[in-house]
């Protein structure tokens, strides 16, 4: 563990006939000279070895809602310490984060909090988890893994906000350290992900088929429906019969609304009526549980049990209205198990947004 800002040894790289280093964090596979970063801007080779470079540092805290990430079935109700760092390794053009996570600036990480600062404030400011959000915590995983265990040694649990692009090795280390992910399914072709995303999908599957069938990580999924991009019927079709037939029913999925960002400025918002198509393909194809963000609708936000149909999660945004689960987490009508991390009564977070100083002095937002 250290109490370090700044630089650190990175590890997951590997020397090059020509001279070169290659990071081996995410499929990229950045091949650098010295002095070079690669394409997430934070990692970069100095010698014979690749370092991190925002280690302790952020652009910035905030203590949000746990569904905010969004996570509907993991401690509801519950606050969510969420930060971020600078830079990302994809390039999406409709990036809603990208004055953090495309800047190039180092001034854009603000606050030094080094990971047991970090973990004593959470635990502090009674937040039930840490979220490593805002941009993609796999390209910070040294200063994400010290902070998690930290976390752990007070009580605090751990959420990674991903686009799970990531190379099995960094994989493995990163997520043995969380307990709940939700993972950006960005679209279902490879055409979309080369083109919008400059990554590719079939390692991001391969995280998702991972999490779900071999970790004990609770895992959501989120798909931020852009029109004429990614929201046809077949692809959707596609998408949730290959999350039944890989990764099973009780998975929940979100199809959110876009809004016109970054380099995407020419599209128009999402239309409710996608978002509500999507939900119904996920739910006649046998996903149990499917929600609708970036808009209000209580019906499409709550949770029903799979047993007797019964709501047993109300949802107005991000407040809790109804609340029908015993302590097990279990229907109270009858008996159903919900998928999910649950612990006795539901979180009384609401939808609050603090934002925090690493002086511990909070300000309201």
């Amino acid at each position: 563990m250290r109490d370090h800002v700044g630089t650190v040894p990175g590890r997951y790289f590997s020397a090059q006939a020509d001279g070169r280093i290659r990071c081996e964090i995410c499929p990229r596979y950045c091949q650098l000279n010295d002095g070079q970063r690669g394409l997430c801007f934070i990692r970069k080779r100095e010698g014979a070895q690749i370092v991190l470079t925002s280690y302790g540092r952020s652009s910035g805290f905030c203590i949000d809602p746990i569904e905010k990430k969004p996570l509907n079935h993991f401690y509801p109700g519950t606050p969510v310490l969420s930060f971020g760092t600078a830079g990302c390794n994809l390039t999406c053009k409709f990036c809603q984060n990208h004055d953090m996570s495309k800047s190039r600036e180092m001034d854009t990480l603000a606050d030094a909090a080094p990971p047991r600062m970090l973990a004593e404030t959470a635990q502090s400011m009674g937040c039930t988890s840490m979220a490593y959000t805002y941009n993609d915590p796999v390209i910070f995983l040294e200063y994400a893994v010290d902070t998690a265990i930290a976390c752990h040694e007070v009580g605090v649990k751990n959420v990674a906000v991903t686009a799970g692009y990531i190379c099995a090795d960094p994989r493995a280390e990163f997520y043995r350290h969380m307990d709940a992910a939700n993972v950006d399914l960005k679209a279902f072709t490879e055409d979309f992900y080369r083109k919008v995303t400059g990554s590719a999908l079939e390692p991001v599957k391969e995280t998702l088929d991972y999490l779900v069938n071999e970790t004990d990580v609770w895992v959501e999924i989120t798909t931020l429906l852009i029109p004429d991009e990614n929201d046809s019927e077949a692809e959707i079709e596609a998408m949730t019969q290959w999350v039944i037939e890989t990764l099973g029913p009780d998975v929940p999925m979100h199809f959110t609304a876009f809004h016109p960002d970054f380099r995407m400025l020419d599209k128009e918002r999402t239309p409710p009526g996608s978002l509500f198509r999507a939900r119904s393909i996920a739910l006649k194809n046998g996903i149990r549980h499917a929600y609708v963000g970036n808009i209000n609708h209580k019906a499409a936000q709550s949770t029903y049990c799979s047993g007797c149909g019964a709501m047993v999660i109300g949802r107005d945004w991000h407040m809790l209205s109804d609340w029908h689960l015993d302590h097990r987490g279990c229907c109270t009508f009858c008996e159903t198990p919900l998928p999910g991390r649950f612990s006795g009564p539901p979180g009384a977070w609401g939808r609050r947004r603090e934002r925090v100083r690493m002086s511990r002095e909070r300000e309201a937002r």
